[in-house]
């Protein structure tokens, strides 16, 4: 490949073509069912899928071949599964590359600063705000145009499948459907590249080697059938909140997080280890910077090799959203009859999340203080993934690939969120090599407010991309 021209002609087809098509899908909610249950009915979903497919139909033009279809299935009770985008672009000799991405959207989220909207683009220099733009809106176009500059060069490479699912924030519940059904058109891929992953820094590639699992739901205390007067029941019912803190103390220790639900642990494996330590050198004080934090606040260690791992192989605990609490405005003296929490556990790879689900389950509901009602409603149980070991094409490819557009090495490290694909591929095809990296960087902020695109990053990506693909054909 000349990486010169490779990466002239990204840049050229990002400006031109990926950065208008992402402020279009900016512009849509298209809301994850998990946080759109009428999904169907609001059309959103369907507008992000058309916008998508008919530009990656225009791609013929440069990618002949390419066949684009989105497939349409049903669950059992006859409504329909979230859509997924097929692609196929033939190649040559017997192997395949898989590409994975999504088109689903986190919801909104309050706190985007002035003059950003979670659905309105705005880009400033090298950013392009937006949610949904860098999670995982640009892996569609991504995908194709790497594609599109092996073309270009006219270099062999494998027949390629791209597949673009539509409810990966929700867990990708109806994703197994859809590899089932499309098991034997997708046949056994020797490469799995996906882009809906991170990258601690904008100067290198970065390739992840593991994901956390998640198990979330809604811990509720129930201690009265009704609100009463604070200052006649005080002191005789307890609080609703205080026996949620004992329970919660039963989970994890409020003064170092670390979680007490030994269930929910692994032994970290020693070159995971040596990973984090490698990572922890490069990055320094970068491991933790790159969150806006108040003023005079301070991560949970000094330790970076210990952060890193904290955030990869280690379970954690966060409260993400609460019930029964009224807003201050509204909050009068009563002592209220319940208090809800969903309560967000990553867990490390290789601990089972049903399991893991049933430990935090009896850990909570187990001996009620002061006899209160207390539940723990299981939602979402997506298990973690550790990649096999790499291959030396592989690792080489990766290595050219980030000194001939970042201009550095790569780095590989474990990621603190979830892709429940890959755990499920994983699976599938234990004989493929993975390519897991994205453009999730230093205040991208995805989930949260004042999500951001790093342009030039994706532009690198792409042409990345496309030189591991060559060199998977000639490995």
């Amino acid at each position: 490949m000349n990486n010169t021209t490779a990466l002239a002609s990204s840049d050229s087809i990002w400006e031109k073509e990926i950065v208008p098509q992402l402020e279009r899908y900016i512009r849509i909610p298209n809301k994850s069912p998990a946080f759109e249950p009428d999904w169907a009915k609001q059309g959103h979903m369907e507008q992000a899928v058309k916008l998508i497919a008919d530009w990656a139909q225009g791609q013929a033009a440069h990618i002949p071949g390419l066949k684009v279809e989105v497939v349409r299935l049903q669950n059992e009770k006859g409504e329909p599964r979230t859509p997924v985008i097929y692609m196929e672009i033939p190649g040559e000799g017997k192997d395949t590359v898989l590409l994975y991405g999504h088109l689903d959207k986190q919801p909104e989220m309050v706190g985007w600063r002035q003059g950003l909207n979670p659905w309105e683009p705005v880009r400033e220099g090298d950013k392009l705000f937006g949610r949904g733009g860098a999670d995982d809106g640009y892996s569609s176009f991504a995908s194709l145009a790497a594609i599109r500059l092996l073309k270009e060069q006219k270099l062999p490479h494998s027949r390629c499948v791209v597949l673009i699912e539509a409810c990966e924030e929700s867990g990708s519940y109806d994703l197994p459907a859809y590899i089932e059904a499309l098991a034997p058109r997708i046949g056994q891929p020797s490469l799995v590249v996906c882009l809906d992953s991170g990258c601690a820094n904008y100067e290198q590639l970065w390739m992840t080697t593991s994901l956390r699992g998640l198990v979330s739901g809604n811990l509720r205390v129930d201690i009265l059938t009704e609100g009463v007067h604070s200052g006649d029941a005080s002191g005789l019912v307890p609080s609703s909140f205080r026996i949620l803190r004992q329970l919660l103390d039963r989970v994890d220790d409020v003064a170092t997080g670390r979680v007490r639900v030994e269930a929910l642990h692994v032994q970290i494996p020693q070159a995971r280890l040596e990973q984090a330590k490698a990572v922890a050198q490069v990055l320094g004080t970068e491991v933790y910077d790159r969150f806006p934090w108040t003023e005079g606040s301070r991560p949970v260690s000094s330790d970076g090799t210990e952060l890193i791992l904290n955030r990869t192989w280690r379970p954690a605990l966060s409260i993400t959203g609460a019930e029964g609490m009224p807003a201050l405005g509204s909050a009068g003296n009563v002592l209220r009859p319940y208090t809800s929490l969903k309560l967000s556990m990553r867990i490390p790879p290789r601990v089972d999340p049903v399991a893991a689900s049933k430990a935090l389950k009896e850990t909570l509901e187990s001996n009620p203080p002061y006899g209160a009602k207390v539940t723990f409603d299981g939602e979402k149980a997506s298990a973690g993934w550790d990649a096999p070991a790499l291959a030396p094409w592989l690792e080489k490819a990766t290595a050219d690939a980030s000194q001939a557009f970042f201009g550095k090495p790569f780095m590989a490290m474990g990621e603190g969120g979830t892709i429940p694909f890959m755990e499920m591929l994983g699976k599938r095809f234990p004989e493929a090599q993975f390519l897991i990296t994205g453009v999730l960087g230093p205040g991208s902020n995805a989930h949260g407010p004042n999500e951001f695109l790093h342009i030039p990053t994706g532009k690198k990506l792409t042409a990345s991309v496309a030189s591991v693909i060559s060199a998977h054909f000639k490995r």
